[in-house]
């Protein structure tokens, strides 16, 4: 299985989250008909458009790097409180604002998204930092975590249009002021 990320109602009544229905984003279609799309991000704008939900298992290594967290999209944090594992809309605003930024840093260096530009695009937002040092040292070792046994890194190869898709999913729901659970 893996990590799905739904869109839901907030806050809950009664026992369960009731689901956004997908005319939420029916928009999304738009995106995925588009003739110059890439592949994946189609797919991606066509199963939210759908669905009013987001496969979220590919990118939960990127966003967790992104953001500087771990288990973000798994809503861990609340899980951790017995509560359920639900991203409330500030959270899904927050998603989405480091998504978008990331996204405009990418730009320039392309529409390949790789774990070497992943690492140039967050080593230059933090070299004019506060605690550039410290914060250097830190993101090389959380880079040098995500290495495989034999310093191997992730393949991570996504379209920059596909993550700008991702952060227009979280920032709908953070306007629209729906949370997203995490169905695992």
């Amino acid at each position: 299985m893996g990590l799905d990320n739904v869109a839901v109602q907030w806050p809950r009544t009664g026992r369960f989250y009731d689901p956004v229905a997908p005319a939420a984003f029916v928009d999304f279609a738009e995106l995925a008909d588009a003739p110059d799309v890439a592949s994946p991000t189609a797919a991606l704008a066509g199963h939210i458009a759908e669905t009013g939900t987001v496969r979220a298992t590919a990118y939960t290594e990127l966003v967790d790097l992104l953001l500087g967290l771990k288990g973000v999209l798994y809503a861990t944090e609340a899980a951790n409180e017995d509560e359920d594992p639900v991203i409330d809309p500030d959270g899904c605003a927050w998603i989405a604002g480091g998504l978008e930024k990331f996204v405009i840093g990418h730009e320039k260096l392309g529409d390949l998204v790789t774990f070497d530009t992943v690492g140039e695009v967050l080593r230059t937002a933090i070299a004019d930092s506060r605690l550039a040092e410290q914060q250097l040292r830190w993101l090389e070792t959380r880079m040098d975590s995500l290495r495989d046994e034999s310093g191997g890194a992730p393949q991570w190869a996504f379209p920059l249009s596909e993550l700008a898709v991702l952060a227009r999913f979280y920032r709908r729901c953070a306007d629209r002021a729906f949370a997203v659970y995490a169905d695992y």
